[in-house]
């Protein structure tokens, strides 16, 4: 088990530039202009729109005046699905022990572990992109 939440600079990344995506009223950007914004290597940048592109949350246009752009409304994205794109589905049940067998009968946490992985599900499930954008304020 990698843990009961595992928000990686990936996932954080991916987070950051939907927003930026959001943001762009419509205009694609560009993956040096997200790393820009984002302080992060064009490279990583790069794979991170791969995985959002391969379940069709982004798409991009080639040439001059192309970039990344976001494929579906901002209300419909929740953060459960960019989360999912980058770490892959979210655990269901496990344990502390980093082999996954416990050597007791009930967990000794009392289904904690359980308990925050299920809030930390409907927190990504209940908020949209829309909610991030409509409280976010880039620093210029």
């Amino acid at each position: 088990m990698k843990g009961i939440v595992n928000l990686s600079e990936a996932s954080l990344l991916a987070l950051h530039s939907m927003v930026l995506l959001a943001q762009s009223e419509s205009r694609p950007l560009t993956i040096k202009h997200i790393a820009e914004k984002t302080a992060s290597s064009e490279a990583h940048l790069s794979k991170v729109m791969q995985r959002l592109a391969k379940i069709n949350l982004v798409d991009s246009i080639r040439g001059p005046n192309g970039g990344f752009y976001l494929k579906i409304p901002i209300e419909s994205i929740t953060l459960l699905d960019i989360y999912q794109a980058i770490e892959g589905p979210l655990e269901e049940g496990g344990c502390f022990n980093k082999n996954g067998i416990c050597p007791f009968k009930k967990c000794l946490f009392g289904g904690i572990i359980d308990k925050m992985r299920q809030e930390f599900r409907q927190y990504l499930t209940s908020k949209t992109l829309k909610d991030l954008v409509e409280t976010s304020q880039f620093n210029e």
